[in-house]
């Protein structure tokens, strides 16, 4: 009977974080998709976070990370 060598381990994953050049430019209006969900997201924030939020999106930030902003400064 062959002995069994013991399993290698898989390579771990080597997470690779990217460094970002610059936001995305700025634009004069928000996409349909982000207006669509701005209407759903209203119904739970107050009108400053989503003046916060509409100003981080136009400024070249994404739906998530314009909430992350919006809910340090302003909060709900």
């Amino acid at each position: 009977m062959p002995y069994h060598t013991k399993k290698k381990d898989k390579p771990k994953m080597i997470i690779v974080i990217k460094k970002k050049d610059a936001k995305m430019k700025p634009k004069k209006e928000l996409s349909k998709v982000q207006k669509d969900l701005m209407k759903e997201h209203k119904e739970h924030h107050t009108k400053k976070h989503m003046d916060m939020m509409k100003k981080a999106m136009l400024s070249g930030l994404c739906f998530q990370e314009a909430h992350k902003i919006a809910m340090k400064e302003v909060g709900k």
